[in-house]
């Protein structure tokens, strides 16, 4: 912002008014500490607000994300042959080893049976299915076969990756909770600032493993049974529906893996939904020492267990756990049944992670695109 000197002989009014539309300019391009609104049915218009797009944040975005966006380039993928390529993997397959330049890999709807993986050497990758014609890409890799993280169906390792209008799904059949190895990921987001907008994730047991970097997902559908979002990703899930597909048996959202409190992850999750069917769903398990889980404005129904929180037997951990809600709703969400270590937070602690400066999103994240 300028600074009085600048201003030098302007009368004051003159200096307010200058001061202000500074200020208001640069709101409207680059501040990512406005935190989302109380009230859902603003959320779209803030999202807007603050989710400019490239053309309007020029000069403002990390350099190499602003020279990739400047002349993106969109293949397609269809299965009939009329576009580029007939798979997806044939498309990942023509972008080249550094590229830098922003790919829209456009997919027809239709289903795909594809493992795909997307290298750390490719960056500003971005998936594109149409909303009225959503792609399915689904595999059916289990942790037996693959281990569990690279079991994903969809491996994002690249750094600046978008998903928009994809139905990710795991085919494989749901764990028995007997044979091991039954864990089967569908999505697996190991890259730093990727967004994921209007995506489903299907599966059971580790449907999404967010594994690490700065991620953001958008008007999501996430479903599974035991720790369905998991890893040592730093991230905002933002109107996201979560489906418990729950029974009589164990069943938990997250597991997220922060070690140690020194560590800066960990899952902010506003304006979400949980449905689904069970009554005895944990928000979250102490699956690692420290792990870092936030629910703000989030309507819980019956599924969850009065808890809330699970220490995963393991007690030592209520004292480094950060399992924490603010002014969520429904039948799940009572205070008063609690678990002991988990907080309900107030105005001031809630606004880190009800803002996109949780995950500096002012240098990175854009709106959707459109193809």
């Amino acid at each position: 912002m300028a600074n009085k000197l600048e201003f030098r002989g302007l009368p004051p009014l003159a200096i307010a008014i200058l001061s202000l539309l500074i200020a208001l300019a640069q709101i409207a391009v680059s501040d990512d500490k406005i935190p989302i609104p109380a009230d859902k049915s603003q959320v779209n218009a803030w999202f807007q607000q603050n989710v400019q797009a490239f053309e309007a944040r020029k000069g403002t975005l990390d350099p190499n994300l602003e020279a990739a966006e400047a002349t993106p380039k969109v293949i397609r993928v269809c299965q009939d042959g009329s576009g580029d390529f007939k798979t997806v993997t044939e498309a990942i397959n023509s972008i080249p080893a550094g590229n830098s330049q922003r790919v829209i890999v456009s997919i027809a709807g239709g289903v795909y049976k594809e493992k795909i993986t997307i290298e750390r050497t490719k960056p500003f990758v971005t998936l594109y299915g149409s909303p009225n014609d959503m792609p399915k890409l689904t595999y059916s890799g289990t942790a037996q076969q693959y281990g569990t993280v690279d079991s994903a169906s969809i491996i994002v390792e690249s750094d600046y990756f978008v998903g928009a209008n994809l139905i990710i799904e795991n085919s494989a059949p749901r764990p028995d909770g007997k044979a091991a190895g039954g864990q089967a990921v569908a999505l697996r987001t190991s890259g730093d600032k990727a967004a994921f907008y209007n995506c489903r994730m299907l599966g059971f047991q580790d449907t999404l493993c967010d594994d690490r970097g700065f991620h953001f997902f958008k008007d999501c559908y996430i479903e599974g049974t035991v720790d369905f979002i998991f890893g040592s990703g730093t991230s905002i899930y933002l109107n996201t529906e979560l489906r418990v597909l729950g029974d009589s048996g164990l069943s938990v959202i997250t597991a997220q893996a922060r070690q140690s409190n020194t560590e800066d992850t960990g899952y902010s999750l506003v304006h979400c939904s949980i449905t689904g069917t069970g009554n005895g769903t944990f928000l979250g398990r102490a699956w690692m020492p420290s792990p870092r889980v936030i629910f703000s404005y989030t309507d819980m129904s019956s599924v969850i267990n009065p808890l809330g929180w699970s220490d995963n037997f393991h007690p030592e951990r209520q004292s480094t756990v950060t399992f924490a809600e603010y002014k969520c709703s429904g039948e799940g969400s009572t205070p008063a049944g609690r678990a002991k270590f988990a907080k309900q937070l107030s105005d001031a602690d809630v606004q880190t992670f009800i803002s996109l400066s949780y995950i500096v999103g002012s240098k990175w994240l854009l709106p959707p695109p459109r193809v």
